[in-house]
């Protein structure tokens, strides 16, 4: 047990979890944890983690401000996939090292997925809504089976959605600016253009990271392209969406129903878009399942000690 190394702990879902503490402490005995529930950002986010030399975090702003504060801390854990939220060439400014690992919650965004499609596909939330206030009619839906999905980003949690789909036999689309032919050629899926995907596709599915090349990916002008009986799904980054055209969108039916995970803003404001039949929403839960938890918490444990200087924007 290291004893002398002091770890901060900024996620206040790793903070409460018993067996990722119990976990921790096993390895590093010297350990400030997020009890409080704070939500840290800024001065308050430099304030907790002053003086440690490692820490664990999750949706926490590392920026260049945070960071140039921070001279003492040299190890960041990353609790969960995304790296939006971390400045990378700030990292390296200060050398500052990252232990991560990628699409470790693969499975519990991807099934997550599955629950929207079909929700919306058969109209769960509003029949749900109606029959609370007291009305009863059946709502006529329709299956995933055998449905078009068009996944935009093949990364690991979109090569694991494929697995999923193929068992309903769903005729799956995929865009990425990777190259994956053999994953494609291997499971039988057609690489297409951002525009053909959305023309084609009766299920669109975001599995990107957000930055500048992806903010906004799907504008007024793309959210156009797609069918008038189309669902899309957000459980990436919500600014990769414009949320006021996706509103517009679904007010008039030009796409028929949207579930979104994420948000530009977290929790979002617009209860106009959060209060309409053809939408839900979840607080950014994608990773939120018992064993994704499990599984993002030691990898961030274990990038306390195998990390390095990201190379990478």
């Amino acid at each position: 047990m290291n004893t002398v190394t002091k770890v901060a702990v900024c996620s206040r879902s790793f903070s409460n979890n018993t067996i990722l503490r119990n976990e921790l402490l096993q390895k590093y005995q010297n350990v400030t944890f997020n009890d409080k529930g704070l939500q840290l950002k800024g001065d308050s986010l430099v304030s907790f983690l002053s003086g440690h030399e490692k820490a664990i975090t999750a949706l926490e702003v590392l920026d260049e401000y945070v960071l140039s504060k921070l001279p003492e801390l040299k190890v960041i854990g990353k609790y969960g996939v995304g790296l939006d939220m971390i400045d990378m060439s700030a990292m390296r400014k200060y050398g500052k090292k990252l232990g991560w690992t990628g699409g470790v919650n693969r499975r519990s965004v991807s099934e997550l997925v599955i629950a929207f499609a079909i929700s919306m596909l058969r109209n769960i939330p509003q029949a749900n809504r109606e029959v609370i206030s007291g009305a009863w009619r059946q709502h006529v839906g329709g299956y995933l089976s055998g449905r078009t999905v068009g996944i935009i980003g093949c990364g690991h949690i979109g090569k694991d959605l494929t697995k999923l789909l193929k068992v309903f036999g769903c005729n799956i689309l995929v865009n990425d600016i990777q190259d994956y032919s053999d994953f494609y050629s291997e499971n039988d899926l057609s690489s297409v253009t951002i525009e053909h995907l959305l023309e084609n596709s009766d299920i669109v599915t975001l599995h990107v990271p957000l930055n500048d090349n992806t903010r906004n990916i799907l504008d007024s002008s793309k959210l156009s392209l797609m069918k008038s009986t189309a669902i899309l799904i957000n459980t990436a980054r919500g600014e990769l969406v414009d949320e006021t055209a996706l509103k517009q969108c679904l007010k008039e039916n030009r796409i028929a129903a949207a579930a979104f995970d994420v948000f530009a803003v977290e929790p979002p404001k617009d209860q106009e878009l959060l209060s309409l039949p053809n939408f839900l929403a979840t607080p950014h839960i994608g990773g939120s399942a018992a064993e994704a938890i499990l599984a993002m918490g030691r990898s961030a444990i274990l990038g306390l000690d195998e990390n390095y200087i990201p190379s990478f924007t």
